[in-house]
């Protein structure tokens, strides 16, 4: 969806980012501190690349995250996904998973519902709405000439409450999580998407490299 943008409206708004400190992780510790959960994928290493096939620029399938070392009086997990330098207010939200058991476990690749990738019936999760008011994985789609985002893989394990709505959005999702959090844990996968002229390079450079 914006990869189409021009490249000078990313350059533009390079320094216009929502920024780390508004994650729901650090807004959770920036009020209280609470224990450690950890938060790892099969499918990349913290602070690294996601791959492709996560992104708008792939298939745009859900990533696989687990998690761990969940407190025995925790009563549910819930798992949020935003970007912390999308050019917005506040993070873009890719994804809000809530109701997850509470206990050590982890959401499958595709457990999510995406453009073009229906989950089988029983196969999904409780999904909240992300920033477009899907209840989706909304793949990482960062403007072209915009720099590396992160995207950061937030699980909390919560203390007994009310129920969350049928679709619930970061503002409900936030106020749970800093009245009920017990245990929390984040994991950071970038992208960036490739300048129109790095892309050529690209292209020219394999054009050279070819065997003659």
């Amino acid at each position: 969806m914006l990869k189409n943008l021009p490249e000078s409206l990313g350059h533009a708004l390079v320094n216009q980012r929502a920024g780390m400190e508004s994650v729901v992780y650090n807004q959770l510790h920036a009020h209280h501190a609470t224990a450690r959960l950890e938060v790892i994928s099969r499918a990349f290493a913290f602070n690294a690349q996601l791959p492709v096939e996560y992104t708008a620029d792939g298939d745009g399938i859900s990533p696989p995250i687990a998690w761990s070392h969940v407190p025995a009086d925790a009563e549910s997990i819930v798992l949020i996904v935003e970007d912390a330098d999308s050019p917005t207010p506040h993070p873009l939200v890719h994804a809000i998973v809530v109701g997850l058991a509470a206990e050590d476990g982890a959401v499958d690749e595709g457990a999510l519902s995406s453009p073009g990738h229906e989950v089988k019936e029983g196969l999904g999760v409780e999904s909240g709405r992300n920033s477009f008011f899907q209840q989706a994985w909304l793949p990482p789609d960062p403007p072209p000439g915009h720099g590396v985002h992160r995207y950061v893989f937030q699980v909390f394990a919560l203390r007994a409450g009310a129920p969350f709505s049928h679709a619930p959005g970061r503002r409900e999702v936030i106020e749970a999580i800093l009245d009920r959090a017990l245990a929390a844990g984040a994991l950071i996968g970038t992208y960036e998407r490739m300048s129109r002229a790095d892309i050529a390079a690209d292209a020219d450079f394999a054009i050279d490299a070819e065997p003659v």
